[in-house]
């Protein structure tokens, strides 16, 4: 099956994705701390590809309110301080970890819904399939290329937040 480069289709995978993550962290059965490093890898990675690759080149589409663009990225920011709290709690499935969890949860859920709204619906209507692909690339060697370098880890988390 030939793999999509729509960064449209890439973006909107990745948020399956990290839904998928969030019913293992919500379950008792499954590998939580697992997943949980797993959605950090991805939500950092994604967030950081979306502000270096897609968001700038969006923004030059006048259909595609500035804005949207902007509030993005401020909803990036809230999902990281989110993640890192969750990362920060010393046991994975007690109290504050659940807690944690649905704080980041709502964060992530809300800035995945608005995002597919407004921003990604804007792309579809409006950046040519030939230039939704070249930024699927971009997008897909950013992200790569931070998964590697292990952007999920608490320490690096920490300095993205700043704290």
């Amino acid at each position: 099956m030939a793999q999509t480069r729509d960064v449209v289709e890439l973006i909107l995978e990745d948020h399956r994705r990290m839904e998928d993550l969030f019913r293992l962290m919500r379950s008792v059965e499954a590998d939580r701390a697992a997943a949980l490093r797993e959605f950090s890898g991805l939500l950092i990675a994604h967030a950081l590809a979306e502000e270096a690759k897609v968001y700038p080149a969006l923004k030059r589409y006048k259909k595609i309110d500035d804005d949207e663009v902007e509030h993005g990225e401020e909803e990036h920011e809230e999902g990281n301080k989110a993640l890192l709290e969750l990362l920060e709690v010393d046991e994975v499935g007690s109290e504050e970890w659940d807690e944690k969890l649905e704080e980041l949860v709502q964060a992530v859920t809300h800035h995945a819904d608005e995002e597919e709204r407004t921003i990604l619906n804007g792309a579809r209507e409006n950046v040519a399939m030939e230039r939704r692909e070249e930024l699927g690339e971009a997008c897909i060697e950013e992200r790569e290329r931070h998964l590697k370098a292990d952007c999920g880890a608490l320490d690096n988390v920490r300095k993205i937040v700043g704290s």
